[in-house]
C-alpha cells in the first residue's frame, strides 16, 4: 500500500452571492417553465452581482479561519484553485490575498493551480505532497468561481446550469492525527480537449484582434461528446486508481463527485451502482460551480455531519481538457 500522508482538513468556509431561481432565468430568457430543472437538474443557484473572484475568495478564507483555531499568520501558503479569475495578470491567489482584511500584514506566498473543474482535487493532492510540518504546515486552498459571466444567453443548456461560489479549506500537517491523505491521480484524454472551451480572450483570439462576440467569448461545451468520453474512460480510471490500494470503492464511506449536470450525475451513479446515501450532491440548489463544486459539498457535508471524523472520502470528477481526477482521504 502507498504511504499515507498525515494531512487533516481542520476547517472550511464558504461565501455565496445572490440566490437566483430557475424561474427568474426562464422568465428573463423566454424558456418554458421548469426547463432548467428538467434538463439541467437545477432549481436555484447563486450568481455574483457586485462581487469579484478575489472578494468572494477572501470572505471564504476569513470564514474558514473563524471556524478554526488558526489566525492568518499561521498560514504558510494560499492556493487559488479555479478556472475563473479577476485579471489575466497578476495571479488570482495574490489578488484574493489582497482582499483579506489582514492581507497586507503577512507576506504569505500565493500560487494558482488551474485544472478547471478539478482544480481543488488537484490542489489537495499537490498540497499534501508539499506539506512537511516545517516549511508548509498549514495551507489554505480557496476555490472562488464566477462562471455566470461567461455564459451565452442563447444556450439554455449552459445558461441554466452554472452557479457561482467560493469555498476555502484549511489543511494541516499533523503527524499525530488519524486523518490522512491516501492518494491522488489525474489523467488527461486529449481527444476531448476542445469539447469544452471559451475561445476568445487568450492569445489565440486576442482581444485587440477579436472584439467581443457572444459566441467567441462565451462558454461552450459539447455535452454528448463529453458524456460519451466519460462513459468510456471513467470506470477504467477508477479501477486503476484502487489497484495499488488496500481499499476498494466499497470501503469508501462518502463519494463527492463533481456536480456536472443532471445527466452527468445519473451517468456517474449508473457506472458505479453506488448506494445513493454514499453519493453527495448539491446540484439542485447550487448548480455547477466549476472548481468550487466539490469543496462546497465537502463544506456542507462537514456542517451537516454527513462527513464524520474517520470517514473515508473519495473526490472524483472530470474537467475541461478533458481530464478525469480523484483524491482519496480519511477525514
Amino acid at each position: 500500500m502507498k504511504t499515507n500522508r498525515n494531512i487533516k482538513i481542520i476547517a472550511s468556509g464558504k461565501y455565496l452571492p445572490k440566490s437566483v431561481s430557475s424561474s427568474e432565468i426562464e422568465e428573463k430568457h423566454n424558456l418554458s417553465k421548469g426547463w432548467s430543472e428538467r434538463y439541467s437538474g437545477v432549481r436555484s443557484r447563486y450568481h455574483a452581482t457586485f462581487e469579484s473572484n478575489g472578494y468572494m475568495g477572501a470572505r471564504a478564507i476569513e470564514s474558514a479561519l473563524e471556524n478554526s483555531n488558526l489566525k492568518l499568520s499561521d498560514i504558510d501558503l494560499i492556493i487559488a484553485a479555479g478556472a475563473t479569475f479577476d485579471y489575466p495578470l497578476p495571479n488570482q491567489s495574490s489578488i484574493t490575498k489582497s482582499e483579506l482584511k489582514e492581507g497586507l500584514k503577512y507576506n504569505i506566498p500565493t500560487i494558482d493551480i488551474d485544472t478547471t473543474c478539478l482544480s481543488f482535487v488537484t490542489s489537495f493532492d499537490i498540497a499534501s505532497k508539499m506539506m512537511d510540518n516545517y516549511q508548509y504546515k498549514n495551507i489554505i486552498i480557496v476555490a472562488s468561481e464566477i462562471g455566470s459571466k461567461g455564459l451565452n444567453p442563447n444556450n439554455p443548456e449552459t445558461l441554466t446550469l452554472f452557479g457561482d461560489a467560493a469555498v476555502a479549506v484549511i489543511l494541516s500537517c499533523d503527524k499525530n492525527s488519524e486523518s490522512f491523505f491516501v492518494k491522488g491521480a489525474m489523467k488527461t484524454y486529449t481527444e476531448g480537449v476542445y469539447h469544452t472551451i471559451i475561445e476568445g480572450g487568450g492569445n489565440k483570439y486576442f482581444f485587440k484582434d477579436n472584439p467581443y462576440d457572444e459566441e467567441l467569448h462565451s462558454f461552450k461545451m459539447d455535452g454528448m461528446k463529453l458524456l460519451k468520453l466519460a462513459k468510456k474512460e471513467m470506470k477504467s480510471f477508477t479501477d486503476e486508481f484502487f489497484e495499488d490500494l488496500d481499499y476498494t470503492m466499497e470501503d469508501v464511506d462518502i463519494v463527492i463527485p463533481h456536480q456536472t449536470s443532471k445527466v452527468g450525475m445519473e451517468l456517474f451513479k449508473n457506472l458505479y451502482n453506488l448506494d445513493n446515501n454514499k453519493v453527495m450532491s448539491n446540484l439542485e440548489n447550487h448548480g455547477n460551480c466549476v472548481a468550487a463544486s466539490i469543496p462546497l459539498v465537502i463544506h456542507q457535508c462537514i456542517e451537516n455531519k454527513k462527513l464524520k471524523r474517520g470517514d473515508l472520502c473519495l473526490l472524483l470528477g472530470t474537467s475541461a481538457g478533458f481530464s478525469i481526477g480523484a483524491s482519496l482521504f480519511r477525514y
